[in-house]
């Protein structure tokens, strides 16, 4: 297992060309956020437009639109239980997060199922909470696309039928293989697994264990694979190493990192990497 380090930044971010449009950066379809977990869906939003992705569109419950625009006024909005609507827009897209704030009740289901059918080879789709928890729950057939899954421990227990104490990297890999596409096991050193090897993230602290962490992640891992689309597996790596090194810089000063604090650090940050020669520390704060 390799351990992520800065490298994995330089190497995905870079200086946006002048002659470009909000398109050359990627379309993201966020899905999830019910009548129950609004926060959730909208945090990961934000972290999707922070990150730079092009065009941003949420479909969510009605009840979240209000707040939405009123946090996130660059994002679009759609009513999640449109099958028409959603399955238009799911075609028009370059990614798809599906699962933040989502709920697993039978109307979750229901977009569940409308998103994975309509889903294509070429997209990147992340899976991430309620969404994997369906997913298992239900067996369903999974989605065409290149796919990452974002699992906490009982989420990848559920998916993977691998009780926590049994995951091992060697059990993970398997069920990896199994599963293709790609899996994010989180945990206070999250790791990753991919067809191509395995990746430990050796920094992060207890400043992260804050509702939200995962939500904004999973919208991180979008931008950044909508917005840099050569490899998805490298964007996905550089996306996982940015939250926790923004993070950290952050938990110098803060007991607790809020994940909304992460998406507004974002541009800064990314600004320094862009810039950063390959001996230089990045940090936002200096």
């Amino acid at each position: 297992m390799q351990e992520l380090d800065e490298k994995i930044l330089r190497q995905v971010i870079k200086p946006r060309p002048q002659e470009s449009f909000k398109g050359t950066f990627g379309k993201v379809l966020l899905v999830g956020g019910n009548h129950q977990y609004g926060g959730a869906i909208i945090m990961a939003a934000t972290a999707a437009v922070y990150a730079g992705a092009g065009l941003v569109t949420v479909a969510c419950d009605p009840l979240n639109v209000t707040a939405l625009h009123t946090q996130l006024p660059e994002a679009m909005v759609i009513d999640f239980h449109d099958q028409a609507a959603l399955t238009k827009l799911v075609a028009q897209v370059d990614t798809v997060v599906i699962g933040p704030g989502l709920g697993t009740e039978a109307a979750s289901l229901a977009v569940l199922q409308t998103v994975f059918a309509q889903t294509k080879a070429a997209q990147t789709v992340v899976i991430d909470g309620s969404a994997i928890t369906l997913l298992a729950a239900h067996r369903l057939p999974l989605p065409a696309g290149q796919l990452i899954f974002t699992p906490h421990q009982m989420e990848w227990q559920r998916l993977s039928g691998l009780a926590i104490a049994d995951q091992t990297s060697t059990a993970n890999q398997a069920a990896q293989a199994k599963l293709g596409g790609m899996v994010l096991v989180k945990k206070h050193h999250t790791e990753i697994y991919a067809s191509t090897g395995s990746w430990r993230l050796p920094i992060g602290s207890a400043a992260q264990a804050v509702g939200g962490m995962g939500d904004t992640l999973a919208g991180m891992i979008g931008g950044f694979c909508a917005q840099f689309r050569t490899d998805v597996t490298q964007a996905a790596l550089a996306a996982t190493y940015a939250h926790s090194a923004i993070a950290d810089q952050l938990a110098e000063n803060q007991y607790v990192v809020l994940p909304h604090q992460i998406s507004h650090a974002l541009p800064a940050f990314m600004k320094k990497v862009a810039q950063s020669g390959p001996d230089h520390q990045i940090g936002f704060m200096n």
